[in-house]
């Protein structure tokens, strides 16, 4: 199953709105045929598998790390061709939270004679498919937070100056994150103070889409046509509160690569943002926008990369005035990890709901 697993990451930021799955056949010992799901609309990776084991494939397992699929979508039902190969037991590491599936694909097979053990690697296969389980089960977007900051807690000095408080190994670490998600948002301020790329600069590159969340706009069309973020191939998408939004700065930003979207509140945009199909959003900046969102409860997951820098009192903290009265009160994490990179820590985790 580990190895099921690891074919389906490699496609991370790929499968999109679908989960990533992996599957090996198995037969006497042996690895007879693997798949993984590559891109919406392709084969699924049981497909994949039993198709390079071909006839091997009769009295042999299967190993997935997604219950097979009962429906038709854009490819037929995997539980199909799992009974027409002979398959004689199957192994998932966890249940479908879709309700076209939810434990259908299992029943199926079951009637079919075929033996079904369910649950193995069941939470590494729910962390891979982490922003898939809540896009299905909540229709969401999955929130994570990446921040690198100050040993004091600073992700800039009082100048607004930031490069590079993290080392060369945690940028790279970022760009895997950027690749795993549909979107990354950022605040007018860092959008002005940084111009950012927001690219991702390694390997093969799912090209997030850019957001930036503005309060007014308070930038010209030429500033953006200008910028970093323009040059990225999808539309940037400008999100404005609806009573800051004027006829004036939609008629000056009424571009082919330019998409507006009025808000009311952060939920309000989220839901909107998940109707034009972004399923997860890396918010990259600044302290304003992970102020908001924290306040809001909206983020999921949290990476902060920790320097071995001390900017001091004057710098710019990462998180504003969250209006915690009491100890008891503050936000927690649960299932944290911690990872080195050189002199640079990541400390990952989940915000407490």
């Amino acid at each position: 199953m580990k190895i099921a697993l690891k074919l389906a990451a490699e496609y991370r930021g790929f499968t999109s709105p679908n989960p990533m799955v992996g599957a090996i056949v198995v037969k006497g010992g042996k690895i007879i045929g693997s798949g993984a799901h590559q891109k919406a609309g392709e084969p699924h990776a049981e497909a994949l598998a039993l198709a390079k084991a071909g006839k091997n494939a009769e009295n042999a397992t299967l190993f997935v790390t997604l219950e097979p699929c009962s429906h038709y979508g854009k490819t037929p039902p995997c539980v199909e061709k799992i009974i027409e190969a002979g398959i004689s037991r199957v192994v998932s590491a966890m249940e479908d939270p879709n309700p076209l599936v939810n434990g259908k694909g299992y029943q199926i097979l079951r009637d079919s004679g075929i033996e079904i053990i369910t649950g193995v690697c069941e939470k590494e296969a729910q962390i891979l498919n982490e922003i898939f389980i809540k896009n299905i089960t909540q229709n969401k977007p999955f929130i994570i937070l990446k921040a690198a900051i100050s040993l004091d807690g600073k992700i800039a000095t009082n100048c607004g100056d930031s490069k590079w408080l993290s080392n060369e190994m945690s940028r790279h670490e970022v760009h895997k994150i950027r690749n795993s998600v549909n979107a990354i948002l950022i605040g007018e301020n860092t959008f002005l103070q940084d111009n950012p790329r927001l690219t991702v600069r390694f390997g093969k590159s799912s090209n997030p889409t850019k957001i930036i969340l503005s309060e007014k706009l308070n930038f010209t069309f030429e500033k953006l046509q200008s910028s970093n973020i323009f040059q990225a191939e999808k539309p940037v998408i400008l999100c404005v509160p609806q009573n800051n939004l004027t006829k004036n700065k939609l008629a000056e930003f009424n571009d082919e690569k330019v998409k507006i979207i009025a808000f009311d509140n952060l939920t309000n945009l989220l839901s909107k943002l998940k109707k034009t199909g972004i399923n997860s959003i890396l918010l990259e900046g600044g302290s304003g926008v992970y102020t908001s969102f924290l306040q809001e409860n909206l983020v999921d997951k949290l990476h902060i990369f920790v320097t071995e820098k001390i900017i001091g009192n004057s710098g710019i903290s990462w998180v504003n005035n969250l209006n915690i009265p009491s100890v008891k009160d503050a936000i927690q994490l649960k299932n944290m990890a911690f990872k080195q990179f050189d002199n640079n820590i990541l400390i990952s985790g989940y915000l407490r709901k």
